[in-house]
């Protein structure tokens, strides 16, 4: 449960969002990028790489954050083209009124399955959701959910616009996690998209609903397993001359 914040110190940063004027200093909330939290529901721990792996013998899960940059550095041929960037998972290097202040498109994670135990397991991607602290539940979007998204960018279907259109359509493709069945001595990874947190939300937790272990002969599930990974992020608020105030509980 996250508690009423109070204020610790101001952090000072380089005054990226401009000066305050002669009206006075207001504020954006700023939201750092999210870490795996140190403690972990039985049955996951902390990974390399900053991420949080669920194991059972030789099966693993591993899930990892991403930063808008770090999805910006993998896709970075779609991702230095201003408003016309084509990085399905970001806005790109776009920049917006706020001057050099940045804005999430939504909240991605990397997944990855190693199966070398089971005949067979399965994780259906619709069945992930990002619960906040204070209850709030954000259900990890779907290929048809960001076909609808990107669609209404598609002026006309023609032109740049739809090629444009087709572009992101066709990376999502390709890097989305997808609803199929991983057998033994396989790894399959893909892309998580949630939609982007609330600028309040300091705690999250991803829980993988009936992920499958055994199948019996009709290839129906008959034992499955909920696996649950915890991240925490910084947040508070960047004021118009650059101090930086972070909110702890309390």
């Amino acid at each position: 449960m996250i508690r009423s914040p109070r204020f610790r110190r101001a952090l000072w940063l380089p005054a990226v969002l401009g000066l305050c004027g002669a009206s006075g200093c207001g504020y954006y909330h700023y939201a750092g990028p999210l870490q795996p939290s140190l403690q972990q529901p039985p049955g996951s721990t902390m990974a390399d790489q900053g991420g949080v792996a669920f194991v059972q013998g030789d099966f693993r899960v591993e899930l990892q954050a991403l930063t808008d940059d770090d999805l910006n550095r993998q896709f970075l041929p779609h991702s230095v083209s201003g408003p016309q960037s084509t990085n399905p998972y970001t806005f790109g290097d776009t920049r917006f009124w706020e001057g050099d202040a940045e804005r999430s498109r939504f909240t991605t994670f990397h997944l990855r399955v190693a199966n070398h135990r089971y005949p067979k397991v399965k994780i259906d991607p619709a069945r992930i959701v990002l619960r906040s602290g204070s209850g709030s539940e954000y259900w990890s979007l779907q290929l048809q959910q960001l076909d609808t998204y990107y669609r209404a960018y598609a002026t006309g279907f023609r032109g740049n616009e739809y090629a444009r259109y087709q572009e992101r359509l066709d990376l999502l493709r390709r890097t989305l996690y997808k609803n199929e069945e991983v057998f033994v001595g396989q790894e399959v990874e893909g892309f998580l998209i949630f939609p982007a947190l609330h600028h309040d939300v300091s705690e999250v937790e991803v829980v993988i609903h009936d992920a499958v272990l055994r199948f019996d002969h009709r290839n129906e599930p008959v034992e499955t397993v909920r696996i649950n990974c915890r991240f925490q992020r910084d947040i508070g608020r960047i004021f118009r001359d650059g101090r930086l105030e972070l909110e702890t509980a309390g």
